[in-house]
């Protein structure tokens, strides 16, 4: 669960979304009109903005501002849907979804950059190539290899090959089948095997977004520091771990605020009608500061240093939205809140080597459905969470494509009964001593017995080395 706090202020309502930095509440930009900024915190710190290079979430986050990936996704719509961005069109698939080929639209430039001597500089297929092959160089060392792999487009891995090979460097010239430009505005892709879902890999701008060679080539190992994009904002200043600025790119194309919202979800038909046929981006600059600690962050946004609080932190929620509704101190202030299913998840896994947890065994797999029926999830979202939080029934989580409201995991309910059953099952005891396994009974705040309340507590005599080398031990008094 994410809770997003505004402030109703005269340069900017609200942002949606990752799609804050294109699409903000409010009217569009007018010469006699104030600068238009968007002001907020990042709660951990960026690491630069070469798509290739990146891996963390918030740096991500601006890249996919600054460049352009064939497709993006339609926000609003439910489920997410997938639609044309700097592609013309949806792609042609062959029915085997091994060939998709992808049709550009014409007339989109590059910021202006020294890299183009002064030129304008279209947007073609082959700089499409070239950002995917820069992904497979190994001297970009890039984390998003190891997706991009699994996609095996014919003939990518035998160039990366060829590359690894010592003095070799990666041939960027060489033509592949698995992707090639066919024309000026045509790119093909051959997969070795069916991927019906591969238009998903092309939609993130943030890891596939079109970079220009020149630029790459003209600013080498400080690409980081120099991203040159055709998206709605370009970087304007860069204070490392501190503070990031983008600012309107002059460039972009004429664009314009569409999307597909449910016509039964009233908040999603609000935005859009506020938002619909303006031209983007609706804000001149985008502002972000880096406040790691939540304290902090909290008391910048409510000193009106900020317009946007990313993520209500867990400890004030309570005084935030106490009973689940914005406190009327701060509703006075014309602060509002929006509220919805973060699309991400926390699990707890187990280490299937370790010598008492892992295995394969019936036994062990019976250990393991033990500890889930036993742990408390709701206990955990309404406690430390302070009911910002659903209990996820599978990997496919509330939200996501293909998610099933109904769907119940058989290890999904807290059940301690038919743990300590398990147990009994098969053969775990409760021997209270030297032992693997102990069962005690214990009221809500575990000081005092209660029959109706039993904790299951897994003790480990040995110690256990992790991957890491250090060493895991659990005592008498510690619960997993």
């Amino acid at each position: 669960m994410a809770v997003w706090f505004h402030r109703v202020t005269r340069r900017v309502v609200c942002a949606t979304g990752l799609a804050l930095a294109t699409a903000a509440w409010g009217q569009s930009a007018a010469p006699a009109q104030p600068e238009k900024v968007l002001r907020y915190a990042f709660r951990v710190a960026e690491t630069g903005f070469d798509p290739a290079q990146l891996s963390d979430l918030y740096s991500r986050i601006l890249a996919a501002s600054i460049f352009d990936a064939l497709y993006m996704y339609d926000y609003l719509a439910r489920p997410f849907k997938v639609v044309p961005n700097v592609a013309d069109g949806m792609p042609e698939v062959s029915a085997d979804f091994r060939t998709w080929t992808v049709k550009l639209r014409k007339g989109i430039h590059f910021a202006s950059d020294p890299a183009f001597n002064g030129q304008k500089r279209e947007l073609t297929a082959h700089d499409f190539v070239y950002s995917f092959k820069r992904i497979a160089d190994p001297k970009t060392k890039s984390p998003s290899f190891s997706s991009l792999n699994e996609e095996k487009f014919v003939g990518l891995a035998a160039l990366r090959k060829a590359a690894e090979q010592p003095g070799a460097k990666f041939d960027y010239d060489t033509e592949i089948e698995g992707i090639r430009a066919l024309d000026r505005y045509t790119i093909q892709f051959k997969v070795e095997e069916p991927r019906p879902r591969f238009l998903y890999s092309l939609a993130d701008g943030s890891i596939v977004g079109a970079v220009a060679r020149e630029v790459v080539e003209k600013y080498g190992d400080k690409i980081m520091e120099h991203p040159v994009g055709t998206g709605p904002f370009k970087l304007s200043e860069w204070r490392r771990s501190s503070k990031i600025v983008m600012v309107r790119n002059p460039d972009y194309r004429e664009e314009f605020y569409k999307a597909e919202p449910p016509k039964d979800d009233p908040l999603s038909q609000a935005i859009y009608a506020k938002m619909k046929g303006k031209r983007l981006p609706m804000i001149d600059k985008v502002q972000v500061d880096i406040i790691e600690e939540n304290q902090p962050r909290w008391l910048a946004f409510l000193n009106a240093e900020h317009d946007f609080l990313e993520r209500l932190p867990e400890e004030v929620v309570n005084q935030a939205i106490p009973n689940g509704r914005v406190a009327p101190n701060l509703a006075k202030k014309g602060i509002t809140m929006d509220r919805g299913l973060a699309l991400d998840v926390v699990l707890t896994y187990f280490a299937m080597d370790h010598p008492v947890i892992g295995g394969y065994t019936p036994e062990k797999v019976a250990l393991r459905r033990a500890i889930a029926l036993a742990y408390n999830s709701d206990e955990e979202i309404r406690l430390p969470r302070r009911n910002q939080a659903v209990v996820s029934q599978g990997p496919i989580y509330p939200g996501m494509y293909g998610h099933d409201p109904n769907f119940r995991s058989e290890m999904g309910t807290f059940d301690r009964a038919r743990a300590m059953a398990l147990l009994d099952m098969y053969g775990y005891t409760d021997k209270n001593g030297d032992t693997h396994v102990a069962r005690f009974q214990v009221n809500e705040d575990r000081n005092t017995a209660d029959p109706d309340s039993e904790l299951l507590i897994l003790k480990i005599d040995q110690p256990y080395s992790n991957h890491n080398g250090g060493q895991l031990q659990f005592g008498p008094d510690k619960m997993l």
